[in-house]
């Protein structure tokens, strides 16, 4: 088995309902199990089950949060340069070649 590093961005609530799990498989299974560890059960679990409703629900939510976060930033990025040509500075200057 091959292993990749991935990063994953979770919620604060997703994060602390994922110890709390791991905290629970410790107390019953009598075993250290990191948050690592529950993580990985986790999406190896959901993955086992791609045609569920609930999953593909998720998967849609997810998918149009990042869609919006990109869209928000390049927003902010063409209102920050938009804001820079109308104080005067200079087309090379912004990053748009004349």
């Amino acid at each position: 088995m091959t292993q990749k590093k991935v990063l994953l961005m979770l919620t604060q609530d997703v994060l602390d309902r994922a110890r709390v799990l791991a905290g629970k498989a410790t107390a019953a299974l009598k075993l250290p199990v990191s948050l690592q560890i529950v993580l990985r059960a986790l999406i190896e679990v959901g993955l086992k089950r791609d045609n569920q409703p609930a999953l593909l629900a998720n998967v849609e939510g997810q998918a149009k949060a990042v869609r919006l976060q990109r869209s928000a930033g390049r927003r902010e990025w063409a209102e920050r340069d938009l804001r820079k040509l109308q104080s005067g500075t200079p087309w090379s200057k912004v990053g748009v070649r004349e």
